[in-house]
């Protein structure tokens, strides 16, 4: 008992004993353990390769490359939290793509962001819902940070490739998400949705595009725009990325981009005849309209597709994929085969919807969205310049905006204000260059020799024109209608084309009649033309500048409806007096057969007689 007293009296030194035992052990442990690490730290790092510099290049290139492509990337937000998705800017006067079916409930203004933490007004401008694609404008500064855009026929399977959006609307804090891959297959097509959301040609990428992303960017590796995401294939059960999305290739948006600047409802273009693989595996003609100028220009039933718009054409896939590119209005090469001949020919296509059909089917069912509903819509900047986060703002009184005059509502049109402002900017351009033609006369007499050296005589007035070639003449009389005057004879009525062009020269889009600006069309000779498309009763006649030089290159009249236009050419323009006027005028007869007159002289003259008394 005795002993168990003494040894508890003892246990306090013990314990102290032990403590100091115990750090002197911890503390030798340490010192030895940390100059074990500081030994095996100096081997490691000795040993430690140097990292290889092209992977550093690598690296920077790529950083670089997402920094710059970051900076023309948009998030859109619609009014009253009516969906959203993503964007991208293409101009520095703010003109943007994203997807028809982002925008088709937002009406005609939406609120866009930018990484850089600003918020911009954004107004419609056109839309094209057969292929989803829809230009906006961002308004509020001439310096936006456009990307830059090449060649998407020239991305193949395995190239790096990155999307940037506002997946899932989470961008409210302005700044988008990246997300990094590779593209996974080039030339695909997606049926569309009846008649709408056809995506032909387009880039397939396993780069993760979701819910948000639609109408966002897809970039190369080097920061450049190849195309505009759209559509991915998605979990069955809900709406996760598995991998394959798909972008609308940038070479068919470009195609399209004039058109949609002219603020109609654009539309995708169609053959007028269907294609089928037969037992052989030729791709043959299945059905044609004999309205079609395919059929005027001599295709037929059973014909063997061999190339079309410059690509060989060997499958049904193939064909769709081409045709899905071009927009109503373009002339396209097509070569076909029969019974061993080889055929080329230009074809004029028209529209999958008539411009009414079009109008209705996206007014009266509105697609179904697959944006989620986003947060609040953000709003511009405070008073201190702070961007304020999307899901904080407050309601707030509405303001009038600013930028109302910049939507003009009409039908067959997405925005009439961009058609006239762009209609109007080339007419001037066409003035400044080649001078005022509205007091150019009442009567234009113009003489010259044709291709055979017969001599021409064209008189052309406001309500009467005739035209005399060697012994004979012709005479428009204004109390019929003038499509059944097609003078001269199998000439598709070169003398009412030369009617309406003088028409236009003196009276001006105001004063013509119904002018709208159409696009640009590829026209007689390499390039494409700015198009101005005149109607007066049931003659249409199109009227295409080329961009370069502003000139009136070439008029197309049309008759009526799907008739076969005649086509005229303006030649080796001169000075005359203060006008710049042609030297030479080209078309092409009813048989195919070229014809040139060489213009040596026009008068203008007043109206003292009527050119029908003249050239008779």
């Amino acid at each position: 008992m005795k002993a168990m007293k003494n040894l508890n009296r003892q246990r306090p030194k013990i314990r102290r004993a032990r403590s100091v035992v115990n750090f002197v052990w911890i503390v030798g442990w340490v010192f030895g353990l940390s100059g074990v690490l500081s030994w095996d730290v100096s081997i490691a790092t000795a040993q430690q390769p140097k990292l290889d510099q092209r992977l550093i290049d690598v690296q920077e290139r790529r950083i670089a490359a997402i920094a710059k492509a970051t900076r023309s990337s948009i998030s859109i937000f619609g009014p009253e939290s009516r969906g959203g998705g993503s964007g991208v800017i293409i101009s520095s006067d703010g003109y943007a793509l994203t997807n028809y079916h982002v925008v088709e409930s937002n009406g005609a203004f939406m609120n866009c962001s930018l990484p850089d933490g600003n918020l911009y007004r954004a107004v419609i401008v056109g839309i094209d819902p057969t292929g989803d694609v829809a230009l906006i404008k961002l308004l509020g500064r001439e310096d936006f940070p456009a990307a830059g855009m090449v060649d998407s026929d020239a991305v193949m399977p395995g190239d790096a490739c990155f999307a940037i959006g506002n997946p899932f609307l989470l961008a409210t804090n302005f700044q988008p998400s990246v997300s990094w891959g590779i593209v996974s297959g080039t030339h695909r097509y997606q049926y569309p949705a009846g008649t709408l959301l056809e995506y032909a040609d387009c880039i397939q990428t396993d780069a993760a595009i979701n819910p948000g992303n639609s109408g966002g960017p897809l970039f190369n590796e080097n920061g450049d725009l190849i195309g505009v995401n759209g559509r991915g294939s998605f979990e069955k059960r809900g709406r996760v990325n598995v991998g394959v999305g798909y972008a609308i290739s940038i070479n068919q948006i470009n195609y399209f981009l004039d058109h949609l600047k002219s603020g109609r409802l654009v539309d995708h273009a169609t053959l007028g005849a269907t294609v089928a693989s037969n037992e052989d595996g030729a791709v043959r003609v299945d059905e044609i309209l004999e309205s079609s100028d395919a059929w005027r220009q001599g295709l037929r039933y059973g014909d063997e597709i061999v190339a079309f718009g410059g690509r060989a054409v060997a499958t049904v896939n193939q064909f769709k994929n081409v045709l899905g590119i071009f927009p109503k209005g373009f002339r396209v090469p097509l070569i076909f085969r029969r019974e061993g001949d080889q055929t080329e020919i230009v074809v004029r296509l028209t529209g999958v919807h008539a411009t009414s059909q079009l109008a209705e089917i996206i007014e009266g069912k509105p697609l179904e969205h697959s944006m989620p509903q986003p947060k609040p819509t953000p709003e511009p900047p405070g008073d201190s310049g702070e961007p304020r986060d999307a899901s904080s703002v407050e309601a707030q009184e509405p303001v009038k905006n600013p930028f109302a005059h910049m939507f003009v509502n009409r039908p067959g049109f997405t925005n009439y204000y961009f058609n006239a402002l762009n209609r109007d900017r080339i007419w001037q351009e066409f003035c400044d260059r080649c001078g005022d033609w509205s007091s150019a006369g009442e009567r234009w007499r113009i003489s010259g020799t044709d291709e055979n050296g017969t001599e021409v005589l064209i008189l052309l007035g406001d309500e009467k024109s005739g035209v005399r070639i060697g012994g004979d003449s012709w005479a428009l009389d204004p109390e019929v209608d003038f499509s059944a005057q097609l003078f001269p004879p199998r000439s598709n009525g070169l003398l009412v084309a030369l009617h309406y062009w003088r028409k236009m020269l003196v009276a001006g889009p105001a004063r013509y009649g119904d002018v709208i600006y159409f696009g640009s069309l590829p026209g007689e000779r390499p390039g494409m033309l700015n198009t101005l498309i005149g109607t007066t009763g049931v003659i249409e006649t199109w009227f295409l500048f080329a961009p370069d030089t502003s000139m009136l290159e070439t008029v197309e009249m049309y008759p009526e409806i799907n008739s076969t236009p005649c086509r005229f050419t303006l030649l080796d323009y001169r000075k005359a007096n203060d006008l710049l006027v042609p030297g030479a005028i080209e078309y092409q007869d009813i048989d195919g057969q070229d014809h040139k007159i060489s213009i040596e002289g026009i008068e203008f003259l007043p109206d003292t007689e009527s050119p029908i008394e003249r050239v008779e």
